[in-house]
């Protein structure tokens, strides 16, 4: 099934004529194959279309694709689970060898002073494992060409880029091997994220969104660009610096000693890294100077960059929802599709009048059939037996399908049943949330231990330390770990104790405490006064002791689920790592696409102390400069080390250091480099992720508030996944949307 094309064009555009008869011949259908028995494989053919256009729906894909029984079967193993994975590890793969490949990442560390020399492959073995990579998405071009269709290939966009992109990496690949791997430039390293993102549909939505809303961000950047040169004019009459000799005149002079300086200066400044420090040598001359410093600091960090966010904000929200709009039309589009294809196989029955519904038998069969956890198939089977009458019409066709968009939350199991009164309260006792409420208390107080002796032994050497104390509390505390872990199995059972994460995380990091504290008692003996032994086995005694607590502060996580409002932060933010893989894509594929960039123009131009008279000691080097914070180690001499370096610009702090440290290794031009990178990070994605943020959590609060207004119980809904956040503001398809997008099927023909 080919990816969509544009979202402005129809979803399924056609190439002919819009009704039955116009279809080219040889077209297969339910109704005109002639191959078996006859009626046997109609009726096959017509439960192969439906499960596929099930499982389109599922994934939101589009059913512009053949639907003949060859091409259903390929379309089911291309898209099966192997398939896939395989196609996703070779993606990984060929994004990988950027830290293999020449110049390799494979040191211990990045600094140039101590760097030693790198391992480097021989030329071929990372041209062979690329080769393998490109032949694989080779055939996954191929096989989407094939199931899409000639006419539909050439209008797809991303088809046609994908085999451009495919060929001309094809092309830079031979012309390595000619060199010898000698080639100063690879073209093909900076093609590879487009494998990446034509394997995501949601990614390809989310690239497309952001050049939709390019042109209201450039207005907001022309505005904040007419600030900056007017405060950059105003700043170089305010500093001129004209007493050389005055030691606050050449200070500034650092600043705004000429146009490109003060751009900078100013640029770095919207972003609050150099502030106070360009403010300063002005205003110990005059406090008056102050004045402009706050002003351009509130006009441009406070009012233009918050506006920019907020437009970002309105503009993505709104192209993402039309996107989002196409993905419903898809999915309602490949679920009415299965019920005409089942409806017709009702209608060919002669039982009943073409049309009227779809036969439980029928639709169970084929939900068999698709890939889909049990867990979905379970609750869509339960709504089917729930239903009355003979026939499923479109509505409650439609209506089965909504339990894809919920998460299944499994019911908790039975708890044991005990017979003694005594057992009976106390599984009533340790059962009750109270329980868990001591066992957080008591998970506070082993935290407050622990920070109570690190800020007692804060000045003692480890050799020096007397662990008895805090030996003996961390024993009782895991002891109780234990003991609380033990009560709860007796009072939900095994199976209800694991249907938890939280107890599922506790008793895990109890276990592995508990192993701990048992080895180390075996090796280390009962704690004592003065218990300071020497180091035996892998680990002494201070580090079996660190490790512990570390693992007893990662358990006190187990607090996030009792307080309501952090519950929410945390479940939003989890919401964000599941689900918002695609603005992840899009940052690693710009981190990738710069890093190798940078590596190419800048690979080399840091050199160590000693070496060059641009590099001077720590001793020597200005305050505040690349050389004096021994930032060494930020440099674009191999991938990972530049992918590093690109982070911490991101962070944009202190990165007005990097800006003149490049500058004087590289020469100016390199500003350009590092000011696009802030633009693309910081600026644009950063903000679509701050505004993705506060949506997804505005959205889940008020859910949360409406539901709590009407049952007066969170736990008890269903969750929905946050693909399907905007789906409230959605409009559902028409049903003559519906039919006339149908009729427009360039594979498929049915009796209208």
């Amino acid at each position: 099934m080919a990816d969509p094309r544009e979202e402005s064009e129809p979803l399924l555009s056609r190439t002919r004529g819009g009704s039955a008869r116009h279809t080219p011949a040889g077209v297969p259908s339910c109704h005109s194959v002639q191959v078996g028995p006859g009626a046997v494989a109609r009726r096959d053919l017509c439960l192969d279309q439906a499960v596929v256009f099930i499982e389109d729906a599922i994934q939101y894909r589009s059913i512009n694709h053949r639907v003949d029984a060859r091409s259903l079967w390929l379309c089911r193993r291309y898209y099966s689970s192997t398939s896939q994975w395989t196609l996703s590890f070779t993606i990984f793969l060929i994004l990988a060898l950027a830290f293999i490949e020449t110049p390799s990442s494979l040191t211990s560390t990045s600094d140039v002073r101590y760097r030693p020399a790198p391992w480097e492959p021989p030329c071929g073995l990372t041209e062979g494992v690329e080769a393998l990579c490109l032949l694989v998405f080779a055939a996954d071009v191929s096989v989407k060409s094939y199931l899409v269709g000639w006419a539909q290939f050439r209008k797809n966009p991303w088809l046609l880029a994908y085999l451009v992109v495919l060929l001309v990496s094809l092309v830079d690949w031979t012309v390595s091997l000619s060199l010898i791997c000698q080639e100063p430039v690879r073209v093909r390293r900076l093609l590879r994220p487009f494998f990446l993102m034509q394997n995501s549909s949601m990614m390809k939505k989310t690239l497309k969104c952001i050049r939709w809303s390019l042109p209201e961000m450039a207005s907001i950047g022309l505005l904040l660009a007419a600030h900056l040169c007017l405060f950059t004019m105003l700043g170089m009459l305010l500093f001129p610096g004209e007493k050389q000799d005055d030691r606050r005149d050449r200070q500034r002079l650092t600043y705004f000693r000429n146009l490109p300086e003060a751009l900078t200066s100013l640029l770095v400044l919207l972003t609050t890294a150099n502030n106070p420090d360009v403010m300063i040598p002005a205003y110990s001359k005059n406090r008056l100077y102050a004045i402009f410093f706050i002003a351009f600091t509130l006009i441009g960090s406070l009012f233009l960059m918050n506006l920019l966010t907020a437009i970002i904000y309105n503009q993505f929200r709104g192209y993402l929802m039309k996107s989002l709009q196409t993905s419903l039309l898809r999915r309602r589009l490949g679920i009415r599709a299965a019920y005409k294809v089942l409806s017709s196989m009702t209608a060919e029955g002669g039982a009943h009048p073409e049309g009227v519904g779809v036969k439980p038998q029928d639709f169970l069969q084929v939900l068999q059939k698709v890939q889909l956890d049990s867990d979905h198939k379970q609750a869509i089977t339960e709504k089917l037996h729930s239903r009355s009458g003979d026939l499923l019409s479109a509505d409650e066709f439609q209506k089965l399908f909504d339990e894809f968009d919920k998460r299944v939350i499994k019911e908790h199991p039975p708890r044991p049943e005990y017979r003694s009164q005594f057992l009976q309260s106390a599984q009533f006792l340790f059962g009750h949330h109270y329980f868990d409420y001591l066992g957080n208390l008591m998970a506070l107080g082993n935290l407050v231990t622990i920070c109570v002796f690190l800020v007692l032994d804060a000045h003692v050497l480890p050799k020096d330390r007397d662990d008895f104390v805090l030996g003996i509390l961390n024993c009782v505390f895991i002891l109780y770990y234990l003991l609380e872990m033990l009560l709860k199995v007796f009072a939900l059972g095994l199976r209800g104790y694991l249907v938890s994460c939280s107890n599922v995380f506790d008793g895990l990091l109890t276990a592995v405490l508990l192993v701990l504290e048992i080895s180390t008692l075996a090796v280390y003996r009962f704690p004592h006064p003065g218990w300071k032994p020497e180091a035996l086995g892998l680990l002494s005694l201070w580090d079996v002791t660190r490790l512990v607590n570390v693992l007893i502060a990662f358990r006190f996580l187990r607090i996030i689920p009792s307080m309501e409002l952090m519950a929410v932060v945390a479940s939003t933010i989890l919401d964000l790592i599941r689900n918002m893989r695609a603005f992840g894509g899009i940052l690693a594929v710009a981190y990738y696409v710069f890093a190798i960039i940078g590596v190419t123009l800048f690979r080399g131009v840091i050199v160590a102390p000693g070496n060059s008279s641009l590099a001077p000691d720590n001793g020597s080097a200005p305050c505040g400069s690349f050389e004096q914070l021994e930032y060494w180690t930020n440099n674009f001499d191999d991938f990972a080390a530049a992918l590093v370096t690109l982070w911490d610009v991101m962070v944009v702090n202190n990165w007005q250091v990097f800006l003149d440290a490049f500058r004087r290794y590289a020469g100016p031009w390199s500003k350009i480099y590092f000011v696009l990178w802030w633009l693309v990070s910081s600026v644009i994605w950063v903000n679509l992720f701050l505004a993705l943020i506060l949506e997804n959590f505005l959205h889940k609060w008020d859910r949360r508030s409406h539901l709590q207004s009407l049952t007066g119980d969170l736990g008890a809904t269903s969750e929905v996944t946050v693909e399907l956040l905007f789906r409230d503001v959605l409009e559902e398809p028409t049903e003559e949307e519906l039919t006339e997008k149908l009729s427009h099927h360039p594979h498929l023909q049915l009796c209208r």
